[in-house]
């Protein structure tokens, strides 16, 4: 306990990592220890310790690094206390004080020339910030300036103070061997680098300095979103941004592209931006209300809202748009029938269950104001029917997260995760675990039951050989790496700052939709086969994906959430977690998507008898409720879901169109 307590307040979690933070405290703990005996090869010995474990744990530990700067002991810090013990150490030996005096003259020069460095990085990278960052317009009329080189603009602190190890080399060599020349020539080095450094990175701003002006970003890409047109678009903004969050965006992505009106995508936090999915659809990032209000968006008659954010008001002010909120899935959680989506002018639902959920909310939302439209989203899950099951049932475990406050919090993760994976286990499934992105965000308990999972599946993992299957992972690594490459590459994702991004936007080839969707099948085709058919496997990352998940399994278990919504579509047995012991009625009659499932209670004592819904050969007695429950979820088969979603977005452009026509006559009259 006290060790896991230690960990806690450190930010590690391995033991490991804890040893690793130990020795670099002792380390340090050595250094003014061995300088003042004088010990030379004791300091050099914890001088090493020092720099190997400082690189590991910013590697490793990150949190731990970003807390020690908390305390104002981050690593210029550090470099500077080595480097303070070195001149006491050569003091205690008696080096030659022309030695001293120059080691104490280069070693203050560096510092300053890194202080210097910083500041001109930092107007460097300031001029490199644009207002906005668009992909898929051609921007090639910009003249922005290449990004400087990694060499001088990556890591530069890090890169900087390191040039301090020529110096700190060569003074360690004079005091061993009691040759002057080593230390000069230490000293040397070390001012010619970072010397070197500074005039590189001054070089660079005056290139920084050619950057276009604001307005003439602002009129390039106005001139082509003049010549595209778009009259549909995306808006998204989220307050923690990250790639937790896009999948609220690129779930629409493939829906939009296949609309009749041309689409755009308005994201407002530029941190997410890298994180979008391949497109074809002109993508702006606006990070700023006043500059979002710049842009030649005149024509957009309808915007679509994926989730409800305080930003939404920037883009809710333009009247001549119809703005409607179509989420980021159904479900029956209160945040899909929240009183704040009465602001839209329409609200798109899936099927009548959403509308049923709206109307709840009494006084808030006009029926006449909720659409059905579907999800198109679903269309590569695979039916039951079509489903070939493996040597052993498929359980999907994919729980919610813990919510922005205990109000919302539907996850099974705290009072019964770990429990379900063990009777799991003990049921001889094969797992596939695939948490919420955000588990563990806010609630230590649903971190720590994640780990649990994780290490219950690992080490069943082990006990059903788990060294064979290691080896078909690596063996499948390179090439999945490689997929991976290319397949950002199609997606436009640009490495470097905004205007490297600006400066490398550019209309995009349309025929890259085939060499994407293979790659994609491959890559899942790849990944699975590696994994075999008998190992658990612990889903953390946007690939595989979650309706790729739907298609391995034989059952889902999960909490109330846009997840069941959309398995639904499967018709494949699942479960819903009671962790709070409801009778059944009573949480059927709370919950729609409650209405095909087995209910599974917090003991988990039923997953005996719900298993035995894919082990049976007697027909799944649910499964009448789950083909009744799909068309109440969502919608009908006929017509689909992409062509009753695309006419109601022709539907509310025409009628934004007709009223903007009869506005200017009713101001007349």
């Amino acid at each position: 306990m006290t060790i896991r307590r230690l960990c806690g307040v450190l930010r590690v979690r391995r033991t490991t990592d804890l040893l690793l933070v130990l020795l670099l405290g002792a380390g340090f703990a050595a250094l003014p220890v061995f300088a003042l005996l004088p010990s030379l090869w004791g300091f050099v010995a914890a001088t090493a310790v020092t720099y190997v474990v400082d690189e590991v744990l910013h590697v490793r530990v990150p949190a731990f690094v970003r807390r020690l700067a908390a305390l104002h002991l981050d690593r210029t810090m550090r470099f500077a206390v080595r480097t303070v013990m070195l001149l006491a150490l050569a003091s205690r030996l008696e080096a030659p004080d022309a030695v001293l005096v120059a080691g104490l003259a280069v070693f203050s020069a560096h510092f300053a020339m890194m202080m210097f460095y910083t500041a001109v990085h930092h107007a460097v990278r300031r001029r490199r910030i644009l207002p906005l960052v668009v992909r898929n317009l051609d921007m090639s009329e910009l003249p922005v300036p290449e990004q400087p080189p990694a060499l001088l603009y990556r890591r530069h602190l890090r890169k900087l103070l390191h040039l301090d190890l020529p110096a700190h080399a060569g003074l360690l060599v004079a005091a061993a061997t009691g040759s002057e020349w080593a230390a000069y020539a230490g000293f040397t080095l070390t001012i010619g680098t970072t010397t070197a450094g500074a005039l590189g990175i001054l070089a660079q701003y005056r290139r920084a300095r050619r950057m276009p002006a604001r307005d003439e970003v602002f009129a390039a890409v106005n001139r082509q979103l003049a010549g595209y047109r778009p009259e549909v678009a995306l808006y998204f903004s989220f307050a923690a941004v990250s790639r937790d969050f896009m999948y609220q965006v690129n779930m629409w992505i493939e829906t939009l592209e296949q609309l009749d009106l041309r689409p755009v995508i308005i994201l407002r936090e530029g941190a997410s931006f890298r994180y979008l999915s391949r497109t074809w659809i002109p993508v702006v990032c606006v990070p700023r209300a006043d500059d979002l209000a710049e842009l030649e968006l005149s024509a957009v008659r309808v915007v679509l809202y994926p989730g409800n954010a305080g930003k939404n008001v920037h883009m809710l002010r333009v009247a001549e748009a119809k703005h409607v909120f179509i989420g980021h899935g159904d479900s029956d959680k209160l945040a899909s029938s929240n009183r704040v989506s009465k602001v839209y002018d329409e609200i798109w639902v899936a099927g009548r269950a959403g509308r049923d959920r709206y109307q709840r909310v009494r006084h808030a939302i006009s029926d006449s104001a909720i659409v059905e439209v579907g999800r198109p989203q679903l269309s590569p899950i695979r039916l039951h029917a079509d489903h070939t099951p493996g040597p052993l049932p498929v359980v999907l475990y994919a729980p919610t997260w813990e919510g922005w406050s205990d109000d919302d919090c539907h996850t099974s993760l705290i009072p019964m995760g770990v429990p379900l994976i063990e009777r799991l286990l003990a049921e001889n499934v094969r797992i596939i675990y695939k948490p919420h992105p955000l588990t563990g965000k806010r609630s230590a308990e649903a971190a720590a039951a994640d780990r649990a999972i994780r290490e219950l599946l690992r080490a069943d993992n082990e006990r059903r050989g788990a060294a064979e299957a290691e080896a078909a992972v690596a063996a499948a690594r390179p090439r999945l790496r490689e997929i991976q490459a290319r397949l950002d590459e199609l997606a436009g994702r640009q490495r470097g700052d905004d205007a490297a991004q600006l400066r490398a936007a550019r209309v995009p080839d349309r025929a890259g939709e085939a060499e994407w969707q293979e790659l994609r099948s491959e890559w899942h085709r790849v990944f699975w086969e590696s994994r075999g058919p008998l190992h658990h496997n612990v889903i953390a990352r946007q690939l595989p994906s979650l309706y790729d998940c739907f298609n391995q399994a034989d059952m889902l278990i999960s909490d109330v959430s846009s997840v069941v919504a959309d398995f639904v579509a499967s018709l494949k047995p699942y479960a819903l977690t009671n962790a709070h012991d409801l009778p059944d009625a009573e949480f059927r009659a709370a919950y729609t998507t409650a209405g095909g499932a087995y209910l599974l209670d917090r003991a988990c004592t039923r997953v005996p008898s719900i298993l035995s819904a894919i082990r049976s050969a007697h027909p799944d007695p649910m499964a009448p409720a789950r083909r009744t429950l799909k068309d109440y979820v969502l919608g009908p088969d006929h017509p689909t879901s992409m062509e009753r979603f695309n006419a109601a977005v022709n539907a509310l452009a025409r009628k934004a169109t007709a009223e903007q026509t009869q506005r200017p006559s009713d101001l007349a009259a």
